[in-house]
C-alpha cells in the first residue's frame, strides 16, 4: 500500500473515532451541568467531575486535529485553538496559543503533532507555547526540567520506520510525516532550559 494513502487511511480512522467519542463526553457534561443546577450533588464532587470532562473533551479535540483528516481548504480557528489550549491545562502543564489568525487545518495539524512530541519531554511539566510567523511554526516549551529522548528527536526530521515506537509515541511518526505532506522539515534544539521544534 502506498505510503500515502497508508497515511490518510490513519486519519480517516483517527477522525471517526474522535467523532464518536465527542457525543458521548459532551452528553456527561450536559448531565454534570444539570446536576449542578439541581443543588442535589456536593459541588466539591461535581467540580473534579467537571474539570474531568472538560479535559478529557478538550484532549479529544486536540486528537481530531492531530490525527484526523485535513482536507485542503479547511480552516481551524485561533479562538478554537486557545479554547482547547485552555481546557487542556492542569496544575503542571499550561499551554499558550500565541497565534492569531485562523490557519488551514493541515497547517494546525501539524503544529499539534508537534506539540503533542514535546509534552514527552516535560515530565514535570512546564509551559508549551505555540506560534507561527512567516510561515513557520515554532513550539517551545519551558520546564525546569527536560528530557527530550534522543532516539525519539532523532525521528523527527525525517520519516522513519514504526519498528519499536509504543502508542503513546505514535506523534514522532506522523509529525514528520504531515510536515513531508505539506513540504516542511521538522527542526529541534535546545538552550538554557528551553527546548525547541520548528517547521
Amino acid at each position: 500500500m502506498p505510503q500515502e494513502h497508508a497515511t490518510q487511511i490513519a486519519a480517516l480512522l483517527g477522525s471517526r473515532i474522535c467523532h464518536d467519542l465527542i457525543s458521548p463526553i459532551g452528553a456527561i457534561s450536559n448531565g454534570v451541568e444539570l446536576l449542578g443546577l439541581s443543588g442535589t450533588t456536593d459541588n466539591s464532587e461535581l467540580s473534579l467531575i467537571s474539570d474531568s470532562v472538560e479535559n478529557a473533551n478538550a484532549r479529544v479535540k486536540l486528537f481530531r486535529i492531530a490525527f484526523g483528516q485535513a482536507t485542503t481548504g479547511q480552516m481551524t480557528g485561533a479562538a478554537e485553538m486557545r479554547s482547547i489550549c485552555k481546557a487542556l491545562a492542569t496544575n503542571r502543564l499550561t499551554y499558550d496559543w500565541a497565534v492569531e489568525d485562523d490557519q488551514p487545518r493541515e497547517e494546525v495539524k501539524l503544529a499539534c503533532l508537534m506539540m503533542m512530541c514535546i509534552e514527552t519531554a516535560m515530565p514535570r511539566g512546564g509551559v508549551i507555547q505555540v506560534s507561527h510567523h512567516d510561515g513557520q511554526w515554532t513550539v517551545v516549551a519551558r520546564a525546569e526540567r527536560l528530557e527530550p529522548d534522543p532516539a525519539l528527536w532523532a525521528r523527527l526530521g525525517a520519516i522513519t520506520e514504526v519498528d519499536t515506537l509504543k502508542p503513546a509515541q505514535v506523534q514522532f511518526i506522523l509529525a514528520p510525516l504531515q510536515a513531508n505532506l505539506i513540504g516542511r522539515r521538522i527542526k529541534h534544539g535546545d538552550q538554557d532550559g528551553v527546548l525547541i521544534l520548528q517547521a
